[in-house]
């Protein structure tokens, strides 16, 4: 499946700062000490409708991972994928009376435009779970091979499907550090299914389910079916990046159920041990103080702000406004201060000489490594205009220097309004 198009991201003169992200697992805030290729994982949507802020704010938030590792001198792997097979598409395809596939196609090339707009660095890797049927069947087969999978008896229900053990690692859980009680509620609210009869556990998570009528199928050892949701991107992940690789990232709800059975499943299928060396995970996005979810309709899309005019840097910046772990809400004020903002940035560069560049750009990288404090480098950026706007001219290349970094680091574009 092909990406989108890739902004130029220029060099920055100077010298780039160590990453340091906080890893889930640990708890521990430290230097991603990637090789001359860093490899990074991040879960795409599932694409049943248009880009709304809360997936824009995970996305923008490695997009700032991938830049930083640019400009530290790393090549960069990077994987994404799409759930193009899953139940809330089916769901939303029957709803709205069209083909699931067409309605993927849909809104996968919708998300591909937004990411655009967004100025987004886009994947090497772009996959779509459909593209990787025999992938998962492989690692399906290792699983049971292994006894860390079983098949449910068919005579509970008719249906042969393919679980597998969550305790087939001894160290199940280390990922999100859910407690028991954590784990049971999070996985029947994020895509479990306790309840289903014939499950040695009710924590035992989906690998393959047998074809139900209405549904699409692929051929597998275990009857036609279709792949489980975890289970996608254990199987793309391992396949292109290898195991321990070094970043695996996404919303934060993904920590459990999402990202535990992705390492478990791979780790189980290789016995090669950790299956990422950080586990990086964005906050939620609310409106107005309520999180924002379909169910409300309270959802911002970027699309629907773009076409009210909102520049995508504005949009970058108001999202960058609060720290990425943090959940945070988008409202007017938000907005208008990142207009306010933009506009300050912009009438300062303008001025072409300015406060000193040298010390700001470092101070923006410096703030940007230590586990992407935005609104430290925004307040790097904003003290440097309120400088360059008091006079400070003491700089001739300022203006240029700052916008370049800015543009290259944070991905905020200061020429004309339509970046």
């Amino acid at each position: 499946m092909h990406s989108w198009p890739s902004p130029v991201v220029p060099a920055v003169p100077g010298e780039a700062a160590p990453l340091r992200l906080h890893d889930t697992a640990s708890g521990r805030t430290s230097e991603v000490a990637a090789d001359r290729v860093a490899r990074m994982y991040v879960c795409g949507i599932t694409p049943y409708d248009t880009t709304h802020l809360g997936h824009a704010a995970t996305y923008l938030t490695f997009d700032l991972v991938y830049r930083l590792l640019l400009d530290a001198g790393h090549e960069v792997h990077y994987v994404q994928n799409t759930t193009d097979v899953d139940d809330p598409l089916f769901e939303r395809a029957e709803r709205d009376g069209v083909d699931w596939k067409e309605l993927g196609d849909r809104e996968t090339d919708l998300f591909r435009e937004d990411m655009e707009t967004l100025r987004v660095l886009p994947p090497r890797d772009y996959v779509a779970a459909t593209e990787t049927i025999d992938e998962v069947v492989e690692m399906v087969g290792e699983l049971l091979e292994r006894g860390t999978a079983y098949v449910v008896d068919p005579a509970v229900d008719g249906y042969a499907d393919v679980y597998y053990r969550h305790r087939a690692t001894p160290d199940f859980g280390y990922e999100s550090n859910y407690t028991a009680a954590e784990m049971a509620e999070a996985f029947a609210e994020r895509g479990g299914d306790p309840d289903r009869a014939g499950k040695e556990h009710p924590l035992d998570a989906l690998l393959w389910r047998v074809q139900r009528p209405g549904e699409p199928s692929w051929p597998s050892p275990w009857g036609a079916g279709r792949p489980g949701w975890h289970i996608e991107c254990s199987a793309i992940a391992r396949n292109r990046l290898g195991m321990d690789f070094d970043i695996q990232g996404g919303g934060s709800d993904l920590a459990f159920p999402h990202h535990e059975f992705s390492a478990a499943h791979a780790e189980a299928a290789t016995g090669e041990g950790r299956f990422a060396r950080f586990y990086v995970h964005a906050a939620m996005i609310g409106l107005d103080g309520v999180k924002m979810s379909k169910s409300l309709g309270n959802l911002v899309r970027v699309r629907e702000l773009h076409a009210q005019g909102v520049e995508p840097s504005v949009i970058r910046l108001g999202l960058a406004a609060g720290h990425y772990r943090q959940d945070r809400s988008w409202s007017d004020a938000v907005l208008d201060e990142a207009r306010t903002r933009a506009g300050n940035w912009r009438r300062a560069v303008d001025r072409g000489a300015g406060a000193d560049a040298t010390a700001a750009v470092a101070d923006l990288r410096a703030r940007l490594a230590d586990d992407l404090d935005t609104p430290g480098a925004l307040a790097v950026v904003d003290s440097w205009a309120d400088a360059t706007l008091a006079g400070d001219e003491s700089d001739p290349g300022a203006g240029e220097a700052v916008a370049t970094a800015v543009d290259a680091l944070l991905g905020v574009w200061l020429g004309d309004e339509r970046g």
